[in-house]
């Protein structure tokens, strides 16, 4: 993962102070609104501490089919750099479903 916080204008969340349950709303809620707005690279700010943040925000990007990927900062690892699907890779997957059965088979 690229280091984006050295840019300007990265949409970012701070978690600090947080708990699991409020993480996984505030970490949803970023990601959809940021989505809508068009941001596809994004910055969650968990820290570092025990790792329970970081562990409950990169159990959310998981389940979270607009994320096409995120990693820890490669200079802070209190951060996860998130990036997300867009309207291309959006269409791509769609062509790439109408071509293939559910066993990957070109059809």
């Amino acid at each position: 993962m690229m280091n984006l916080l050295h840019r300007k204008n990265v949409p970012t969340l701070d978690l600090h102070g947080e708990t699991r349950a409020s993480t996984e709303i505030l970490v949803k809620e970023f990601i959809n609104d940021n989505y809508k707005m068009g941001n596809y690279e994004l910055v969650i700010i968990h820290g570092i501490g025990e790792g329970i943040l970081k562990k409950e925000v990169h159990k959310v990007l998981k389940q979270m089919k607009l994320v096409k990927e995120f990693g820890l900062d490669n200079f802070n690892s209190g951060c996860t750099i998130v990036k997300l699907i867009d309207l291309v890779d959006k269409d791509e997957k769609k062509m790439y479903n109408t071509r293939h059965n559910s066993k990957g088979e070109r059809v």
